[in-house]
């Protein structure tokens, strides 16, 4: 049994190398939420594509920290009004 990986085939004369160990995008796709904030977090993660992992942990806190404002700014939103409270009964 011969455990060696074989040789890629050479790339055609113009065909860029590919390198195995390069940076490569995982084309995950992202559904658009309709939020512009969370959209736009979201797209970030697409910067991650082109960089060797150890840039990956700045991208990803980012994001995070994209994603925990937007849930924190649904905090801050006002909400419906409140139905004023009836009068209870007189002592």
């Amino acid at each position: 049994m011969d455990d060696a990986v074989p040789e890629p085939p050479p790339a055609a004369e113009g065909e860029p190398v590919h390198d195995p160990a390069a940076p490569a995008p995982l084309n995950v796709p992202r559904t658009p939420t309709g939020d512009a904030g969370v959209d736009a977090a979201l797209d970030r993660l697409g910067d991650a594509d082109h960089l060797a992992t150890d840039g990956h942990v700045e991208v990803y806190e980012d994001v995070h920290r994209g994603l925990r404002d937007a849930l924190t700014a649904l905090d801050a939103r006002p909400g419906p009004p409140v139905p004023p409270t009836p009068p209870g009964p007189r002592s």
